[in-house]
């Protein structure tokens, strides 16, 4: 609908042009809006204010040669109303409207997707998490909301490939042999000889015991037989990394997430590209030597303060293989780079960035992108969850899929916006009732299921658009219904372009109340077999939406429940 309505505008402005009665011959960019005011109208445009400067006319005036040069051909408009300073306003016809159903029935599964991306390549890197131990929830959360991301963009026309980074060097790495060596020799936290920053989980005693029987993990295209051998650190560190990437990967699966590419830390520093990042960050200038560590002068690309790249015992700090890694991806061709993170890499933006300026290699400003995702607090019974008993320190997302299912737990986590913290309330997670948002959705997906079964046993079939007189729907509850599904594909796009999957959520929870509420006020199977089949078909159409926003946020649409 906003696409006709900026047709008919553009083609006004221009006839206007044409015939003299506008003059500038500047059509600025056409924003059509809905109203914050229901009757105000369906839609609204302000492109009369923002021509007044050009044509040096009053708005209202130019708003009226506007709305007299619209050619209403396909018969669209119920009214046009020049409100305020200058604002037109746009009713639309419900037969206009009803249109909408039969583009539903149309398009399917397909329904509510575009081709904004046209086929474009961009790769989203999330979760990365250190294989140190099992995935807790702010791994979850980022795995559900980058998740969704690339699940909108797919449905918005681009070439999504998913990537997980694994931090699979450094010292974290090193406390993690280290605590697993300390279990495979019998030493238990407490005792003095236990490492100073060990992991203290019970699952490094699951690590030492499959190290210790010489079992082989196979994580992703890694197959890794433990040596058995409790005083051989590097073979107790390659293990133990495979073991825990294997368990996160399985986590992963469990959760409906899946990546195409696996890229590794390690393989940075194997392949010199570390060092030869640090190398061409000297050559370009940017880099000096003071106290005995190498600084990049990030300043010069809007850091508050120069950056440690190397410190004084040839270590590197931890932005610099982040640097090497964002090269390999814009070398590998990735013009569109986007990385969902927690909120605690927010320092990290802006010297990557910086460095990535600093090499000169032709990476635009700005780049690669950024989602940034707030912490999670679990809640039971009024207090909140801290400990998981196999990780010892947090909770774990396999905590919450084994407690409440993947899909209420893939709902939760992108109800809110990314930079919102959450509450997770498990007692909400898990009631079987309306005030449980992912229940509320699937339950309407559900109940039209069962009236399309009712419909059935008295012998009406659900229709199909050519079958259906839908100027039968003519009540205030089925209109915004209507209204709804035509602001569908909108609402998909804006959440792809704005990485913001609480819109869906947000659209299905209106979309699901309006069919709660017009099916507790009509009957839809009625002694009236046109409108019968007329609000079956309506139904259809929502159910239809339903399944679709729910398979983009990677949760099931139900048939009973």
């Amino acid at each position: 609908m906003k696409e006709q309505l900026t047709e008919l505008i553009r083609n006004a402005v221009e006839r206007a042009f044409a015939e003299g009665k506008l003059a500038s011959g500047q059509t600025p960019p056409i924003n059509i809006e809905k109203p914050a005011n229901e009757e105000h109208g369906d839609y609204a445009v302000n492109v009369a204010m923002q021509m007044a400067k050009a044509e040096k006319k009053p708005p209202r005036a130019i708003a009226e040669t506007i709305v007299g040069c619209i050619d209403d051909r396909q018969g669209i408009l119920a009214a046009v109303e020049i409100a305020g300073p200058g604002f037109i306003n746009f009713r639309i016809r419900p037969e206009a409207w009803l249109k909408t159903l039969g583009v539903v029935e149309a398009e399917g599964e397909d329904f509510g997707k575009s081709n904004v991306g046209a086929g474009q390549k961009v790769q989203v890197e999330f979760v990365s998490a250190n294989p140190t131990g099992p995935l807790h929830i702010g791994h979850g959360r980022g795995a559900a909301i980058g998740d969704t991301v690339c699940r909108l963009l797919v449905a918005t026309g681009w070439d999504v490939t998913r990537e997980f980074y694994y931090n699979d060097a450094g010292a974290q790495i090193a406390n993690l042999a280290l605590s697993v060596q300390a279990r495979c020799l019998g030493i238990e936290p407490g005792d003095t000889r236990w490492p100073l920053d060990g992991y203290q989980g019970e699952y490094i005693k699951d690590v030492a015991k499959a190290y210790l029987a010489h079992e082989t993990v196979n994580a992703d295209d890694q197959h890794v037989t433990a040596a058995g051998d409790p005083n051989d650190l590097a073979a107790i560190r390659r293990f133990a990394v495979a073991y825990l990437r294997r368990e996160q990967d399985q986590d992963l699966q469990a959760f409906d997430v899946h990546f195409d590419v696996y890229y590794l830390e390690s393989s940075l520093y194997e392949e010199g590209r570390v060092d030869a990042v640090v190398r061409r960050l000297v050559e370009s200038g940017y880099a000096y030597e003071n106290e005995g560590a190498l600084w990049l002068r990030t300043t010069d690309f809007g850091d508050d303060k120069d950056r440690v790249m190397r410190k004084a015992d040839g270590s590197y700090t931890y932005f610099v293989p982040d640097v090497a890694y964002h090269l390999a991806k814009w070398e590998r061709g990735f013009v569109r780079v986007v990385n969902e993170q927690g909120a605690d890499h927010h320092s990290t933006i802006t010297r990557v960035r910086a460095g990535l300026q600093a090499l000169d290699a032709g990476i635009p400003k700005g780049w690669p992108e950024y989602v940034l995702h707030q912490m999670v607090t679990v809640m039971r019974g009024g207090e909140e969850v801290k400990i998981s008993k196999r990780a010892g320190s947090y909770v774990t997302l396999r905590d919450l899929i084994d407690e409440v299912g993947r899909d209420v737990t893939r709902y939760f986590f992108v109800m809110r916006k990314p930079d919102s913290q959450l509450v997770f309330d498990i007692d909400l997670a898990k009631q079987q009732s309306l005030d449980n948002p992912v229940y509320y959705v699937q339950y309407a997906h559900a109940r039209i299921c069962s009236i399309y079964e009712n419909a059935r046993e008295k012998g009406v079939t659900v229709p199909e658009y050519k079958d259906a007189d839908l100027t039968r729907l003519g009540t205030p509850e089925e209109l915004a219904i209507v209204k709804a599904l035509a602001s569908f594909p909108e609402t998909v796009e804006g959440a792809a372009l704005n990485f913001e999957p609480h819109r869906v959520t947000y659209y299905l929870q209106e979309l699901a109340g309006l069919f709660h509420s017009f099916y507790n006020k009509n009957r839809v199977i009625t002694e009236d077999e046109g409108l019968t089949v007329a609000r079956l078909f309506l139904l259809k159409c929502i159910a239809q939406a339903l399944k679709n926003g729910l398979a983009m946020l990677g949760v099931s649409a139900p048939e009973r429940m």
